[in-house]
């Protein structure tokens, strides 16, 4: 019997990416970057052992198009978003750059409250997100598109806190499901970004 395998990456680039400004909830468009992205993944995961049945993403639009982008070049469904996936809500933070927080809140900014998710809602949110697609769909590859601090805290859960490392955009983790543990065969991995051998067909 063939084990579930679930798809796990961060979208595409953003012009609030690019500028360092947090994004969180605020729902902002790929840039042109962040679809070539899309379109090096999606031409990378041809060539790839993993097969996916189904794209889902959290529905903001970042993700949204990154999922689009990926199943259309896939020719596999795209599925209604899932709430569950959204990006950690950042509060008074969002919009902000690192120079902006550290002016107004202090280097410690992550622990004062500007109205930011905690780590438990988060990571608690993220587990239940991917359990419950899981369980939807049990007989189906579903790969998730979501966001930076999302992944982060899922696999800072699954794995331990050594396995969260920065996650760039387009970043690609594969875990595959024993009983009702999920390990991973692939992690964070984003070489498709930096190398040119996977031509769009």
């Amino acid at each position: 019997m063939n084990r579930q395998q679930i798809g796990l990456v961060r979208h595409g680039q953003t012009d609030w990416n690019a500028l360092g400004r947090i994004q969180g909830q605020t729902d902002i468009p790929l840039n042109d970057i962040g679809r070539d992205q899309a379109m090096k993944l999606a031409a990378r995961l041809v060539q790839e052992p993993y097969r996916f049945d189904a794209v889902i993403s959290s529905g903001l639009q970042r993700a949204e198009e990154t999922a689009a982008i990926i199943a259309s070049h896939l020719q596999i469904p795209l599925l209604e978003p899932h709430a569950g996936l959204l990006e950690r809500a950042f509060g008074l933070a969002e919009g902000t750059t690192l120079e902006e927080r550290t002016s107004r809140w202090g280097v410690d900014w992550k622990a004062q409250d500007v109205g930011q998710e905690t780590d438990h809602a988060i990571r608690s949110r993220a587990v239940e997100a991917v359990n419950f697609i899981a369980n939807e769909w049990p007989e189906r590859n579903i790969l998730i598109i979501s966001h930076g601090s999302w992944l982060a805290q899922l696999f800072h859960t699954w794995f331990g806190e050594e396995c969260t490392s920065h996650i760039g955009n387009l970043s690609f983790t594969v875990v595959e499901k024993h009983e009702q543990i999920w390990e991973p065969l692939l992690l964070n991995c984003s070489r498709h970004i930096a190398e040119t051998t996977f031509e769009v067909r």
